[in-house]
C-alpha cells in the first residue's frame, strides 16, 4: 500500500497529538510503517506489548486517522488486520490560530441544509429524536423536516449545499478553501470492510475522492443518541479537503491537480458543495454524513475560506 505525507496543525489536531503522545503507539506506527499491515497479535508479539495494550493502542490510532483497519477471517473467527497511513507526519506550528479574522471565514452548514439532492435506497434521514419520513425512500429526502437532520444516507447519489460567497461581498481573494465532515460507507446494518467511493464537487467541479473503508457499528457513537439502534451506523471518519493554489488534499495527502482557481469563486454568488458517489465510482458503497447529535464528532459541515 502507498502511503502519505500528513501536515497538521498544532492545536487544531488534538486527536493527532494525543495519539502519538504514547511511545507505545508511536512504536506501533513505525513497525507497521517497517514491516506493512499486520495482525494485533503479530504487532503484539513483535513489541512484546499485551495484546489489549495493542487492541486500545490501535483503536486510539484509527480514531486519529493515522491506521486502517480491516476484518479478516482467521482461523477461529476473525482478525483485524492494521495499516499505517502515513510514512511521515509533520507538526506544523504556522501561527493560522493567529491570523485575524478578516484572513479566514468559516460557515458551518447543518447536514439537512442541502437545496438538491439525488438519493438512492438504502437511504434515510434522523434527527436526535427519531426518524424524519419513512426509510428507504428517497421522496422524504424533499421534507421539510430534513432541516432536523443529524445523520443521513444514501446508496447512490448525492446532496448538493449552497455556503454564502463572503468572499466575493467582502471583495477579497480566494487562497484556499476547506470542507471537512464525518462520513462513512453505507451498507443495511454496517459493515468495516465495506470500502465506498465518496467524491466531492465544489461549483461543479470534482475536486476529489476519498474511499471509505467501511460502515461502522462496533460500538455507539460518542454524539450517536441512545435510541438509535447499535445494527445502524455508528460514528465516520473526519475528513477534510482542502482545495488551494498548489492543487487538492484529503487529510495532507494530495488528491487531485485541482487548484482553487479552477474553482472561480469570485464568479458565483454562492458557493456550492455536492457529496456523493460519482457514476463511474469503483466502489459504490453509499454515503453517511453524520452531523450534530450523531457520530464521533457531533458537528455541521464546515467550510473555511482563507482569503488573500
Amino acid at each position: 500500500m502507498k502511503r502519505g505525507f500528513l501536515t497538521i496543525y498544532a492545536g487544531e489536531n488534538a486527536a493527532v497529538l494525543r495519539a502519538l503522545s504514547a511511545p507505545a503507539r508511536v512504536d506501533m506506527l513505525k513497525l507497521l510503517c517497517a514491516k506493512g499491515a499486520m495482525n494485533v497479535n503479530e504487532i503484539a508479539r513483535e513489541l512484546d506489548l499485551p495484546q489489549s495494550t495493542v487492541a486500545t493502542g490501535i483503536m486510539i490510532l484509527e480514531e486519529a486517522g493515522l491506521v486502517e483497519t480491516k476484518a479478516a477471517k482467521a482461523r477461529k473467527g476473525y482478525q483485524k488486520i492494521c495499516t499505517a497511513l502515513y510514512d511521515e507526519i509533520l507538526v506544523s506550528f504556522e501561527d493560522t490560530a493567529f491570523k485575524h479574522d478578516e484572513d479566514v471565514i468559516e460557515v458551518a452548514m447543518p447536514i439537512g441544509l442541502y437545496t438538491s439532492c439525488e438519493t438512492h435506497a438504502p437511504c434515510g434521514l434522523c434527527s436526535t429524536e427519531g426518524v424524519i419520513g419513512l426509510l428507504d425512500v428517497p421522496d422524504y429526502f424533499l421534507d421539510p423536516q430534513r432541516m432536523q437532520a443529524g445523520l443521513l444516507w444514501f446508496g447512490r447519489g448525492h446532496v448538493e449545499y449552497k455556503f454564502p460567497n463572503n468572499a466575493k461581498i467582502l471583495n477579497k481573494a480566494v487562497n484556499a478553501i476547506e470542507f471537512s465532515m464525518e462520513l462513512s460507507s453505507e451498507v443495511p446494518g454496517t459493515n468495516p470492510d465495506w470500502p465506498s467511493d465518496i467524491t466531492i464537487w465544489v461549483n461543479g467541479v470534482a475536486v476529489g475522492t476519498w474511499t471509505s473503508p467501511g460502515d461502522y457499528g462496533d460500538k455507539r457513537g460518542a454524539f450517536t443518541p441512545g435510541w438509535w439502534k447499535l445494527e445502524g451506523s455508528q460514528y465516520g471518519k473526519l475528513k477534510t479537503w482542502r482545495i488551494s493554489k498548489k492543487g487538492t488534499f484529503i487529510d495532507g495527502v494530495v488528491a487531485s491537480d485541482v487548484t482553487v482557481d479552477d474553482l472561480a469563486i469570485s464568479q458565483h454568488s454562492s458557493i456550492r458543495l455536492r457529496i456523493g458517489i460519482a457514476e463511474d465510482a469503483r466502489h459504490t458503497g453509499g454515503v453517511n454524513i453524520f452531523g450534530r447529535g450523531f457520530g464521533n464528532y457531533g458537528r455541521d459541515i464546515l467550510m473555511r475560506i482563507d482569503l488573500t
